[in-house]
């Protein structure tokens, strides 16, 4: 005869399983700000741990834009591996390419969506390259189009290695019309940019934006004008007016992100 299992209390079967869905779910992703309540927004946050980009929440390139001549922004350029989003800068001439576009293709990864305050933060490292690694937002209307350069960086410049290039601009307002204008600074790091991974983020509000080097204020601005939906940006340009043409013997090279998260203010 069998021996019958021994039944356990409901009370006990219940804890078992409240145990065991403790044990499988996922950690919460905290914004690391020290003020106020923040809530994740999933569609400009990615952890990139998939074998491909997610075109739900990227175009795998600029939609709207093919690069900053010469360099061409190539879809193939984009990848993601070994849990991160991989934007690569090659000597290559690709066939067929639009006047102006030649010998080096960059790379570019845009959102979908568009975004209105919240604090951004990605974990990355530069390309050791003249061709810049960016991280920005901006968006392009017939009566409003501004921008806001978290950074951008020409990790392998030797004479701008270690600065990181913030920016925020305006080219037109319902109110001001066509008149382009910007507030850039720089900021000297204490290490070579594209030696290693650190964290870079914007917190956009309402009265101000300031711009984070992990985790450390690295420089305030109030908010004068950036109250328009934008998109968000990772790219890679070349720059040979700024920080010169890539060298060959420095490519590929590549500009890589750990992850992006992004988070909403929800309460003071």
């Amino acid at each position: 005869m069998k021996t019958l299992p021994t039944l356990l209390p409901w009370s006990l079967v219940g804890i078992l399983l409240l145990a065991a869905r403790g044990f499988a779910a996922e950690p919460a992703i905290v914004c690391p700000l020290k003020h106020g309540r923040w809530e994740l927004m999933p569609r400009f946050s990615d952890e990139f741990e998939g074998k491909k980009l997610d075109t739900e929440k990227w175009h795998p390139n600029n939609p709207t834009w093919l690069g900053r001549q010469p360099g061409y922004f190539s879809k193939a350029n984009v990848t993601v591996a070994d849990g991160k989003l991989h934007l690569t800068a090659r000597r290559e001439d690709l066939p067929n390419l639009p006047e102006g576009y030649h010998t080096f293709t960059t790379a570019a990864v845009r959102s979908k969506d568009r975004v209105l305050y919240g604090y951004f933060e990605i974990k990355c490292r530069p390309m050791d390259s003249r061709a810049s690694s960016a991280f920005w937002f901006y968006d392009q209307l017939p009566n409003w189009w501004t921008e806001i350069d978290m950074f951008e960086i020409g990790g392998g410049d030797p004479e701008r290695d270690k600065l990181v290039f913030t920016n925020a601009h305006v080219f037109r307002t319902p109110e001001e019309g066509d008149r382009h204008w910007d507030k850039g600074e720089r900021w000297v790091a204490p290490f070579r940019l594209a030696d290693g991974y650190h964290t870079y983020a914007l917190e956009w509000n309402k009265q101000e934006l300031k711009y984070y080097v992990d985790g450390q204020v690295i420089r305030t601005l109030k908010n004068t004008h950036w109250h328009q939906p934008l998109t968000m940006n990772f790219d890679s340009e070349t720059m040979p007016e700024w920080f010169g043409l890539p060298k060959p013997e420095k490519l590929p090279s590549t500009f890589s992100l750990e992850y992006v998260r992004s988070w909403r203010q929800v309460a003071p």
